[in-house]
């Protein structure tokens, strides 16, 4: 056993710089200290004070008037907002009346003696201010300057300091090994599709992995016993809504474990990494069956914040004498079911409801339609002014229960697997996986915050009969893509099993943000692209000749790509 102790400090922010102090750390305990602050100019006032900013906050500068300094006042009063300084002058106290109790550095303003401007800021784009609303397409263009932001500020550094607690719970405390997985591999059989690289091979490409997956149980076969992981994942999935097509997930893998222990060791994660300011979370989260989150909330994802489930009206509409309806229940496993709305007639105009029945008409014949109505009432509900989901409120929730495997859209007579084809079956369906898979049930977990997935992970199979048989068998699929890790699974593989969170959707829900791009400091546009470095971008035939690709350019890409 390892006796762990650990100290609590705090970080010496000046160290190796040239300031003495940071803008956001001046008290009245600092009256009369000669004292170095490096910053942007945030707000300058006719030459009489400014205010400097810096990554931790505001300090009031006063600007000499007096002829001795009237080379530090003409520097400081020419200097444009954005510009970055260096000033040295003593801390005093604010006149009385003229604190601003609103800032943590309010008692207080430096009287400068010298100053120097260390680099001069053109006009700009925007103001770095967080109440000027600006275009997405500018703030991700100018995405150095949108950094500037406090919101922006404030979120890269949350995000960093709950990713270090989590690096303290599961190595200092419960013996996890960070392991760095390669990034070029090769291509995947089902899920999500993967971005290729060329190599000097003719007609061979990597494959950018959409998640540590196969090296996680290598890793288990391999003997490490407990892995993690801060990973890059990357999906070509296209333009989705707030999707990135590279993100970060906390990996982790556990051998001899079960899908308690997983539950557990998540909840202790999210407890321990958890920030104050958002106050505590309770455990152990409550758990739901896949099939009863569809039958009460018409969704996998269910945000049970509020109530307003699914309700299953067959047998009252089947008493009613009318003949449209008793003509669509007699048919073999039809169903009526609604939802209730409360105080919807006080609350909905008739404007709300004809864009639910349209919402209604275009999701006809899918599954979700119920529990996207659900959704669209609570926002309308919402917008009308009715308190529904308290946006403090933290609602983990646990979905097990997965089916194993899914009728494919294209081609609904053949299967796919709900979570990924190394997921194992659930020990009570064992059999039906050789009779009648499409009823076997997965040992697959979704974790759900608020309606957002936040996390999902799965016991693998650590058969390789068994994973030969889903592969080839099943999902017809060509098992030697993964002849690797079905010999690997040969050679005394322990029982395995892991999860996933995804670090962005898990930060933009603490934050509080609708989209994942706040916490990212250099996102992808909704299309993928880096708006900022204009990626991707062209390359010449002499750069792709040593990777033996031709690109055949359609005429009018060929003239665009000429001007």
């Amino acid at each position: 056993r390892f006796l762990w102790c650990f100290f609590f400090y705090i970080p010496d922010v000046n160290s190796f710089a040239a300031r003495t102090n940071t803008c956001g750390e001046l008290r009245a305990a600092h009256i009369g200290q000669e004292v170095t602050l490096c910053g942007w100019i945030q707000y300058q006032r006719q030459g009489l004070f400014l205010v400097l900013r810096d990554f931790q906050g505001l300090t009031q500068i006063i600007i000499p008037q007096d002829e001795a300094h009237s080379h530090v006042r003409k520097l400081l009063s020419n200097a444009p907002v954005e510009s970055v300084v260096r000033v040295t002058g003593i801390v005093s106290s604010r006149p009385p009346g003229q604190e601003n109790l609103k800032m943590p550095t309010g008692d207080i303003e430096v009287k400068v003696e010298t100053a120097e401007v260390l680099n001069f800021c053109k006009k700009l784009p925007f103001e770095i201010k967080d109440f000027i609303k600006k275009s997405e397409a500018l703030r991700m263009q100018y995405r150095y300057l949108d950094l500037r932001s406090s919101q922006l500020q404030h979120n890269l550094r949350l995000r960093s300091q709950v990713v270090m607690r989590m690096r303290e719970y599961l190595c200092n405390h419960h013996g996890f090994v960070d392991v760095e997985t390669p990034t070029l591999f090769k291509r995947t059989p089902g899920g999500a599709k993967e971005f290729l690289v060329p190599s000097r091979e003719v007609g061979k490409f990597y494959s950018l992995p959409q998640s540590p997956q196969q090296f996680k149980q290598l890793l288990m076969i391999g003997g490490l016993d407990r892995y993690f992981q801060v990973a890059r994942c990357y999906r070509d999935e296209g333009s989705r809504p707030d999707r990135q097509p590279e993100f970060t997930q906390i990996d982790i893998e556990m051998s001899f474990v079960d899908q308690a222990g997983i539950q557990r060791l998540i909840e202790g994660l999210l407890q321990y990494s958890w920030p104050e300011e958002r106050g505590p979370i309770t455990t152990p989260f409550p758990s739901m069956t896949y099939e009863e989150a569809l039958a009460d909330y018409g969704t996998d994802k269910p945000d049970t914040r509020f109530g307003m489930k699914i309700m299953d009206i067959s047998d009252t509409l089947r008493r009613l004498d009318i003949g449209f309806v008793q003509n669509v229940l007699s048919y073999p496993h039809s169903t009526a079911k609604a939802i209730c709305i409360p105080r919807g007639v006080r609350y909905l105009k008739n404007k709300d409801l004809e864009s639910l029945k349209a919402a209604a008409k275009s999701q006809f014949n899918q599954c979700s339609a119920l529990g996207s109505l659900r959704l669209e009432s609570a926002d309308l509900l919402e917008a009308a002014g009715m308190v529904l989901r308290d946006p403090a409120a933290l609602h983990f929730l646990w979905v097990v229960d997965f089916p194993l495997f899914l009728p494919k859209e294209e081609n609904p007579s053949e299967l796919e697997s709900a979570h990924h084809p190394f997921t194992a079956p659930h020990p009570s369906d064992t059999n039906l996986l050789y009779s009648d898979p499409t009823k076997v049930r997965s040992q697959h977990y979704d974790l759900v915050l608020n309606g957002s997935e936040i996390g999902g992970g799965s016991i693998r199979i650590h058969n390789a009969e068994q994973q030969r048989f889903v592969l080839e068998k099943v999902l017809k699929e060509d098992s030697e893509v993964l002849s690797h890790l079905l010999e690997a699974l040969e050679f005394g593989a322990p029982p395995h099993g892991g999860i996933a969170l995804g670090l962005d959707r898990l930060i933009s829900l603490i934050v509080g943000s609708p989209s994942i791009r706040d916490v990212i400091a250099f996102p992808k546009s909704f299309r993928g692209r880096d708006l900022m470095g204009n990626a991707p971008d062209y390359v010449t035939p002499e750069e792709l000749e040593p990777y033996h690709i031709h690109v055949s350019w359609p005429a009018a890409e060929t003239e665009a790509k000429k001007n």
